[in-house]
């Protein structure tokens, strides 16, 4: 079936069964490699894009639901002033180790901080829950959308919580 879907500000045409989740459609029939397959189940988060600005779990989301839907992905993210803001913060306090959940835990982040300036633990702990970081860099996750939010972390002198 042809689908005309809105990617990172882009029309883009694919011809897909639409049954196929958004996942595939981004990494095999547009080449956008940064959203990660982890689970296929919506478990971790790694897929996490935006679709219209909330997070949503390309995995488990069909071609067919997406609609005019504006997608976005982590290659487009840091073109808002949020997704450049979280980015530059991931990188400030060293959340990175492995990297491989990195590109869902920075869209779900964004997401929340464009739903919530300022958010609070609570807050950060509700948006992030299921993306996982088998590194377990949470401390530094939330160090990081504090600081992006422009918020103090818990020791100015130590990013990481620690």
């Amino acid at each position: 079936m042809h689908y005309s879907i809105q990617v990172n500000g882009k029309q883009r045409a694919v011809e897909a069964d639409p049954d196929l989740p958004l996942l595939w459609v981004l990494r095999d029939l547009l080449d956008l490699k940064g959203t990660k397959f982890g689970c296929g189940k919506s478990l971790c988060g790694a897929c996490t894009v935006h679709l219209n600005g909330k997070a949503t779990r390309s995995c488990v989301t069909p071609i067919s639901a997406v609609g005019s839907a504006a997608i976005t992905t982590i290659e487009a993210i840091a073109t808002t002033t949020t997704g450049r803001a979280v980015q530059e913060a991931w990188l400030a306090v060293d959340v990175v180790q492995c990297g491989y959940c990195q590109p869902g835990q920075i869209m779900s982040a964004s997401a929340l901080l464009n739903r919530k300036p300022r958010p609070t633990d609570a807050d950060i702990d509700q948006a992030m829950a299921g993306n996982i970081c088998r590194c377990a860099t949470y401390t530094r996750i939330r160090a990081a959308i504090k600081q992006a939010a422009g918020q103090p972390t818990a020791d100015s002198r130590d990013p990481y919580g620690d």
